[in-house]
């Protein structure tokens, strides 16, 4: 499924969408180049998720808790040097946990993404308008299939 989109607020809304249906478990991996979006996404699934706090990247803490209708884990994974750095802050435990994680950069930890995921990838698109993203969204496995809805 792919969107284009001229507005962060046509992005947030999406995310919107995609945290209203969203389920304890779920993982969901953003990948796009830097100003692409991928906060700005992950900032609609909190509000989907009826999380009020100010949603922020946590680049130098790796990953933020925020509380809402499921628990949000919020993983940066940018300045991550060495998969067993992540592994280090109790990864699994938070990614099989009772909440939904959110992974910034997922494909540089690749090889720690479960294959039963939701991948949202964010493009750029300067040649239509500075503003442009593509959003293109990927599932593997049923519980993604409320992707389908939106």
């Amino acid at each position: 499924m792919e969107f284009i989109v001229d507005s962060v607020e046509k992005t947030i809304d999406i995310g919107i969408q995609i945290g209203k249906k969203a389920n304890k478990g779920d993982i969901i991996c953003l990948i796009g180049d830097l100003g692409t979006g991928k906060t700005h996404i992950t900032k609609g699934i909190a509000k989907g998720l009826n999380i009020t706090d100010y949603i922020t990247s946590p680049t130098f803490n790796i990953v933020n808790e925020y509380d809402g209708k499921h628990k949000l884990y919020h993983f940066d994974v940018y300045r991550v040097n060495d998969p067993d750095e992540i592994e280090a802050i109790g990864f699994d435990e938070y990614i099989f946990g009772d909440g939904i994680s959110i992974i910034e950069w997922a494909n540089y930890i690749e090889e720690l993404i479960p294959p039963e995921h939701l991948r949202i990838t964010i493009e750029k698109l300067p040649d239509i308008g500075i503003n442009f993203r593509k959003i293109s969204i990927q599932y593997s496995g049923n519980r993604y299939n409320y992707v389908k809805e939106m």
